[in-house]
């Protein structure tokens, strides 16, 4: 008898599972809820993501950078998400805007933020000295009392040199993290929890925050610290080349864009194109975004055009990830599925190790340059040679 063989309908759609979706019950958790029943369109595409976190970024001890935009500490998601997923080691190294970290801040002095309404009346708001964040609402005093802390934070006589904005962040976090202790609250903040974790972050524009503006102030009372922003393209840059030559794979998660996306994304230019290091660019690049790319700015700016910058490698492009939707929706869910499906990782702690990983790409790049200038300097004498030139 011979074997039928498959239809000609079926073997079309071969690579495609069907859509056949399971009705949703009252006890569904959020990972079945995505893995069910986000099928199609950004909801398929967050389904996507999710699987690209947990069976390929955080597989395999992989170095996973995030970049956050938007106000997302003040909506509670640095207590809510991004804690859960630092101490569970699922973040290795972070970018963030300083507004971000200046807001986690309230969370990690236990200072009072509301939920309110985008509709209110901002003169009378203003009268009655509260702040609005579109629904999130706060009394003037706290911006004024977390000014009070970073000043008073930043007089120690360890912040009275240059230094990176990771190491900054570091010491600034030890503080929050011995005030929380003080007022017997834990798991607040995020700067406490990466100083706690060893996770590194940098700000990519640190005078664009409160917290640059009172760093910017006191340097009017002679104050000696200044952020070096060379050892912050360096460092990350080191990061990602630390990530690459150890053998482990090189991830950004992205939320948002703006100036965090492209500070995490330019580490590999930073590599090739400016130190003249051969790479192929990050291996897997997560986006949660609702900016688009035809307007040309780089928060909507695809992995596909990325690649042509050397951002991203271009072999790994199928598994790249854009997701259309609010960050507020989609890293609860994106923050749930993993915790259910992924067993915690061991902590890398970068932080820890920032001098060897900076030390290792200036040795690569002093390499590599020694070997250009001599390749430069046979070229040069080649070209004479053809011309019937001497050197003199």
């Amino acid at each position: 008898m011979s074997q039928s063989k498959p239809s000609r309908l079926s073997s079309k759609f071969a690579a495609y599972p069907r859509l056949n979706p399971l009705g949703v019950g009252k006890d569904i958790g959020a990972a079945d809820l995505i893995d069910q029943c986000f099928l199609a369109y950004n909801g398929g595409r967050l389904r996507e993501a999710a699987l690209l976190l947990a069976r390929k970024m955080l597989p395999e001890d992989g170095y996973v950078g995030m970049s956050l935009t938007g106000a997302l500490t003040p909506a509670g998601l640095g207590k809510s998400c991004l804690i859960p997923l630092m101490k569970a080691g699922y973040i290795d190294w972070i970018v963030s805007t300083g507004a971000n970290l200046y807001h986690d801040l309230h969370y990690g002095l236990d200072m009072k933020l509301y939920s309110g309404s985008p509709f209110l009346d901002d003169v009378d708001l203003h009268k009655e000295g509260v702040i609005r964040i579109y629904d999130v609402l706060f009394d003037y005093n706290v911006l004024l009392d977390t000014d009070a802390f970073v000043r008073e934070v930043i007089k120690g006589p360890e912040f009275q040199r240059p230094m990176g904005t990771d190491e900054f962040h570091f010491l600034l976090g030890r503080y929050v993290a011995e005030r929380g202790r003080k007022l017997g609250i834990q798991d607040s903040s995020v700067l406490a929890t990466a100083h706690e974790c060893g996770i590194p972050i940098f700000t990519s524009s640190p005078g664009d925050s409160s917290i640059g503006m009172n760093v910017a102030a006191m340097a009017l009372r002679d104050s000696r610290l200044l952020f070096d922003v060379n050892r912050d393209v360096n460092q990350t840059a080191g990061i990602v080349y630390h990530a690459k030559n150890s053998g482990h794979t090189s991830s950004v998660f992205i939320l948002g864009g703006g100036s965090p996306k492209n500070f995490m994304l330019q580490t590999e230019p930073q590599i090739q194109e400016v130190m003249g290091i051969q790479e192929k660019g990050h291996d897997y690049f997560l986006q949660v975004t609702d900016a688009r790319p035809d307007t040309g700015g780089l928060s909507g700016a695809t992995p596909a055009e990325a690649v042509s910058w050397g951002k991203v490698d271009p072999d790994k492009l199928p598994d790249s990830v854009v997701c259309y939707t609010d960050s507020t929706i989609a890293l609860p869910l994106l923050s749930a599925y993993v915790l259910t499906r992924v067993a915690p990782r061991r902590p890398k702690r970068l932080y820890d190790q920032r001098d060897a990983i900076l030390d290792k790409v200036r040795q690569r790049y002093l390499k590599v340059g020694t070997v250009s200038k001599v390749l430069t300097s046979r070229k040069v004498a080649k070209r004479a040679s053809s011309v019937g030139l001497k050197r003199t």
